[in-house]
């Protein structure tokens, strides 16, 4: 599988996005649940069913880039914002970036680590275990540096903040059980990771928005920088649902790229 992976890791970006978004297509007619799933979520988002169309093929070309995101070339990567990152670090108490599913996620902690140094990335681990040596391939670079969501991934990113450096996290994830809040997302609660807040409040750590927008004809990626949130809340459920609304905003800059297809609002499982 790591063979049929480099192969693809090989094609252009515009073939990539070709067959991911035919990939999304039929993964969107091959499933009941998914497409009733799916629409549910753009119903409750109140998102433009144009915009809805164009997320089927997205989702698949969130996939099918994978390969080149992991064991590939560089590609190519424009910046909107690049001077939040250097201010944000200038202040020597770590950055926490945070983005939703929305564009390319991969690109941006891979453009971050490549322009501006060490970055630690949260990640759920895959279920698979040939997929799993293939993630750690991809995600595990010189200054790119994935933990799992475990207790000893936490330890690592308030090491990687108190030393001055970036973490970065996908809020829109279900958290563990007991490791969130139910908090409004596109108005229905959600169950809502705390990290945030108290990373926030451990370390005083500046926080930045950031994701990666698919450019057409596979002609690369923007990534946008944004501010945060200058106080976060100090009580959870509050800061769940700053959290939320700051993605929300993210998310309508582009919702045609956004995954709606996660199960968001399902209940959390087990942590272990």
């Amino acid at each position: 599988m790591t063979a049929f992976f480099s192969l693809l890791a090989r094609l252009p970006l515009a073939v990539l996005h070709a067959l991911g978004r035919a990939l999304g297509w039929l993964a969107y007619w091959g499933s009941p649940s998914y497409r009733r799933r799916f629409q549910e979520h753009l119903v409750q988002a109140r998102v433009d069913p144009k915009a809805g169309g164009a997320a089927i093929g997205a989702a698949g070309q969130m996939v099918a880039e994978l390969p080149r995101m992991w064991l590939g070339a560089p590609v190519p990567v424009r910046w909107t914002g690049r001077e939040r990152v250097d201010q944000a670090l200038a202040g020597g108490r770590g950055v926490i970036f945070l983005t939703p599913h929305l564009g390319c996620f991969e690109v941006t902690a891979r453009a971050l680590s490549e322009s501006f140094g060490d970055i630690t990335v949260l990640y759920r681990p895959a279920r698979k275990r040939w997929l799993e040596d293939i993630v750690a391939r991809g995600r595990q670079r010189e200054r790119m540096h994935a933990v799992p969501t475990t207790i000893g991934g936490v330890k690592s990113l308030l090491k990687a903040l108190r030393a001055g450096q970036a973490v970065g996290l996908l809020p829109d994830q279900v958290p563990p059980d007991g490791l969130g809040v139910w908090a409004p997302f596109f108005g229905r609660e959600a169950y809502t990771m705390t990290l945030v807040g108290r990373l926030v409040q451990q370390t005083g750590a500046a926080v930045l928005l950031i994701w990666g927008e698919r450019l057409p004809s596979g002609c690369g990626y923007a990534v946008h920088v944004q501010p945060g949130p200058a106080e976060w809340p100090t009580d959870a459920i509050e800061c769940a649902t700053l959290l939320n609304a700051q993605m929300e905003s993210l998310i309508a800059l582009a919702p045609g790229q956004y995954l709606w297809g996660y199960s968001r609002y399902k209940a959390p499982r087990a942590l272990g």
